[in-house]
Order: structure tokens, then C-alpha cells, then sequence
């Protein structure tokens, strides 16, 4: 019996399921640690999709089973040589043939669509952590993917901070920092600031590091930032922002965020954390997420855990996220395939 592969419409309900299904066994097999994936969110994030991207998902079936879900982010704006892919197979029917009959669907559709690459992630153990299954690398290895960057995901556990270095950080980011004061926010940025936030979160493919990717920086104003943020609140995430502001202009020109699950109050995600180059020196970087942290940690007393990534070469967020408690636990690597 043949693998089928076919296209899976956001507003079939059953096919949805069956995505959520299959994604939800294939992270607890792939990343047992992870939040569990949440059935009304998953659906959500189909329904809502990231603004300047457009989606092709996929199923792969055994007869009546389905096996396989592709995903397949094609960006519009900007980037509109690459197509983001993921690709989740049931752990009982990996190494069968679905993730190739999915991969081949996704090379028709991205070189119908003009894409030159293809990018996607898998997670691999680090020595001393815990073991991750190696299918994901050995498929992309078989397929002739490229390993065009890694990054390392690094977790702080709540109950272990220690909150007398984190007054030492701050004290030491304050003596460098004169001329700067701080602005906290919860879910929407103020009109306000909009526009400096903006322009920060559009830095963020120029500043980190990105190896052999093929990606470009995002042209991001108010409107589509407004629009990422709906896309954000219909997934029922709560977002944490603390900013520098430059006094003499007062322009923001450091930024970082916390992205809190309302449903999954336990976990958090620390995502990014931006500095404007003419005013990098000044030990924002570290002042403005250490008072989000602690900002988080106030409004969210059930939050146990914070996830962040970073590039494996970017020392110097590295070690500012050390500082802070954060911890390797494993790698995450980026393939590229060139169609």
C-alpha cells in the first residue's frame, strides 16, 4: 500500500485534528519537556497565520491512517526565495516513507511557487542532557540537506535563580546605562512606541546570526507589527515587553519580550531581545531583560520554566542569558535544502 499525501484545508475540522494529533505525538517523542501542544491553539495557529507568510499543510495517509503533516511557510514580503518547512510523522511510522512522500510534495509546491530553498529544524541531544531521538537529523542527512546553522536551547528554572546575581547584573548594567530609563508594557505596544519597536523587531534577521541561511531582513512597520500581535493573541499568548528608552530622544532603542501560554501557566518563552546598534555598549541588552524577567515572574507566580535559543555563535547574548540562569539543554539544527 502506497503513501497518499493531500492537502489539508484550516477549516476541515476532522483533517485539523488529525494534524494536531500527529504533531502532538511527534513532539512527545521528539521533545518530551516541551509544554503540550493544545488542541484550540493548534488550530488557531492554522486559522491565524503569521503575517507576510502564506501556508501549505498536508497530510500523509496509510490507507484510512493518517500518518504524516506537513507545513509549509511560504513568505511575500520579503525572504520570497525560501519556504519554511516542517514535517511531523507518528514516532510508530518514521522510517517508512512518509516524511519522503511529504518532503517530495513540499519541493512541488516551493519550486511551483519559486523558492530556491527549503529550511527546516531538528532537535539533537547535547552531551550531559537528556537523549533526543536522531530521526529528524537522519532524514535530513538522507535527503542532502545542508547544515547551515545550530543553535542551542537554554532553559532557566525558576525555583533555581539566584536573585543576588540578578541584582549584581542590573547593578552593573545601571553604572553603563546613564541616559536610559526603562518602559514596561503587557500585549499590545503603546501607539506610542510602536513605530521604535517596529524598526527593532525589523532588525532581527540583520543582527542574529544566521550561518549559510538564505534569509533577508523583514521590512516590518505599525501595521504589520499590530497584525503579528493578533496573530499572537489568537494563539493565546500573553507577550511581556520592557524597552530602553534614549532620554535625550526619547526614542526605545533596546527591547525584549516574554511570551506567556494563559492556558499553560508553568512555562514561558523568552524571545527576542534587540539593541540598536548606535547605542549597544551600554549593557542594555542586559538591563532591560533582567527587569522583564522580574516583571514576568510578579504577574505569573505558577511560572516554573523559561525556554530561549540563540544562535551557538552568538556569545554575546549567550552570555548574558548565562548570567541570568539559563542552561543548555539541547541543539536545534537548521538544514537547508537547495531545490
Amino acid at each position: 500500500m502506497s503513501i497518499v499525501v493531500t492537502a489539508l484545508d484550516p477549516a476541515d475540522e476532522v483533517g485539523v485534528r488529525h494534524a494536531f494529533d500527529i504533531r502532538s505525538q511527534s513532539d512527545a517523542a521528539d521533545l518530551p519537556d516541551f509544554p503540550p501542544l493544545l488542541a484550540g491553539q493548534f488550530a488557531a495557529s492554522l486559522r491565524h497565520p503569521w503575517p507576510g507568510e502564506r501556508h501549505v499543510w498536508a497530510l500523509a495517509w496509510l490507507g484510512d491512517e493518517p500518518i504524516g503533516f506537513l507545513e509549509l511557510g511560504l513568505p511575500f514580503l520579503e525572504n520570497t526565495g525560501t519556504a519554511e518547512l516542517r514535517i511531523d510523522v507518528l514516532p510508530s511510522w518514521r522510517r517508512r516513507g512518509a516524511g519522503r512522500a511529504l518532503l517530495a510534495h513540499a519541493e512541488q509546491v516551493a519550486r511551483a511557487d519559486g523558492r530556491k530553498h527549503l529550511i527546516g529544524t531538528t532537535v539533537h541531544g547535547l552531551p550531559g542532557g537528556p537523549e533526543r531521538p536522531l530521526d529528524g537529523e537522519a532524514f535530513a542527512r538522507s535527503r542532502g540537506a545542508t547544515l547551515a546553522l545550530t543553535d542551542v536551547r537554554r532553559r532557566l528554572s525558576v525555583s533555581a535563580l539566584d536573585h543576588a546575581a540578578l541584582d549584581a547584573l542590573v547593578s552593573t548594567a545601571w553604572a553603563k546605562a546613564a541616559g536610559y530609563s526603562l518602559v514596561r508594557w503587557e500585549a499590545a505596544v503603546p501607539d506610542e512606541f510602536l513605530a521604535d519597536v517596529a524598526y527593532l523587531d525589523g532588525r532581527l534577521l540583520s543582527d542574529a546570526p544566521l550561518g549559510e541561511l538564505a534569509y533577508e531582513a523583514q521590512k516590518i512597520d505599525g501595521d504589520r507589527f499590530r497584525a503579528q500581535e493578533a496573530a499572537r493573541a489568537a494563539r493565546g499568548r500573553v507577550i511581556h515587553s520592557t524597552a530602553a528608552r534614549h532620554d535625550a530622544s526619547g526614542r526605545l532603542v533596546a527591547v525584549t519580550t516574554i511570551d506567556v501560554n494563559v492556558e499553560i501557566p508553568w512555562h514561558a518563552f523568552q524571545q527576542i531581545t534587540l539593541v540598536d546598534p548606535d547605542h549597544r555598549g551600554h549593557r542594555l541588552g542586559a538591563l532591560v531583560k533582567v527587569q522583564n524577567l522580574r516583571t514576568v515572574l510578579a504577574a505569573s507566580p505558577a511560572l516554573r520554566a523559561i525556554d530561549t535559543w540563540n544562535a551557538a555563535v552568538n556569545t554575546h547574548m549567550i552570555g548574558i542569558n548565562e548570567a541570568m540562569g539559563f542552561r543548555p539543554l539541547d541543539g536545534w539544527h537548521n538544514w537547508q535544502i537547495t531545490l
